[in-house]
């Protein structure tokens, strides 16, 4: 779910919760103006509250049905599935790179990278008892199909454990370490210059696994477009990128040559 849009549509969601629909109402999520804390406006947190636009919106996307828990960041950690309101960690031999590729989509991350078990702690109860088939074009977990596992207990260690790549990349350079900065938050975007500094590169170049930062700058392009802003304080203050990102109009790209792959 993309929820850094600068649409101006006025249809705003509203959601009601109840066992059926399943969410989770915590922060940096909440729903206002409802009869309760579990109904109302849906609103999202990025630097401000704002509310979520209806666009093909249905239970599904309501239900916070997959999560990385344990990791350093929202895009690794042990695998854990909601079901009938309760969590449920998986079994590693119940889980595969066609899967991996599903859960990373769905979480707004990059391609998997590391999958294997025990990486973020042990199994705990409940276990989900399902095998999912991904084929690895899903958007989301819960559209594969499944079948019942053959197991009925995971072996110490075997939780499924999974990184996904941050969603940040460099790209039109002389290599995948130099270029323009783009970062997915539902899709590709460039970055716009707003006070961008080699501190602020030195974080992209870090992720990438790309050395330190050699140069930055901005280019203009000819016409505004979508890009996404990030905030250098909160970049400084060691969170995620995409934690950081608020989307705007501009016509100013940031650049970034990082010191790997020379």
């Amino acid at each position: 779910m993309d929820c850094a849009s600068s649409d101006s549509s006025s249809f705003i969601m509203e959601v009601t919760c109840s066992e059926a629909v399943g969410l989770t109402c915590s922060e940096p999520v909440r729903l206002v103006g409802g009869a309760s804390r579990c109904a109302g406006t849906l609103e999202m947190k990025r630097e401000e509250w704002r509310p979520v636009f209806y666009s093909d919106w249905t239970l599904k996307e309501a239900a916070d049905a997959v999560r990385l828990v344990n990791g350093t960041s929202l895009c690794s950690g042990r695998l854990e599935v909601k079901s009938e309101q309760s969590w449920s960690s998986m079994c590693e031999a119940d889980f595969d790179q066609q899967d991996a590729e599903v859960v990373c989509r769905e979480l707004g991350c990059g391609d998997p990278s590391v999958l294997q078990g025990g990486l973020y702690g042990e199994v705990e109860a409940p276990m989900w008892t399902k095998e999912f088939q991904c084929g690895g074009h899903e958007s989301a977990l819960l559209d594969c199909g499944r079948s019942d596992s053959a197991r009925s207990t995971c072996s110490p260690g075997k939780a499924v454990g999974l990184t996904c790549s941050e969603p940040v990349r460099l790209v039109g350079g002389a290599n995948r370490c130099a270029g323009t900065l783009e970062i997915k938050q539902g899709e590709w975007n460039p970055v716009t210059d707003h006070g961008w500094t080699l501190k602020e590169a030195a974080v992209v170049c870090r992720y990438l696994d790309c050395g330190s930062a050699v140069s930055t700058g901005k280019r203009e392009e000819r016409i505004s477009r979508s890009v996404w802003r990030i905030k250098p304080e909160c970049v400084r203050s060691g969170s995620e990128l995409r934690k950081c990102l608020s989307s705007v109009s501009s016509s100013y790209i940031v650049d970034v040559t990082c010191s790997g792959e020379h």
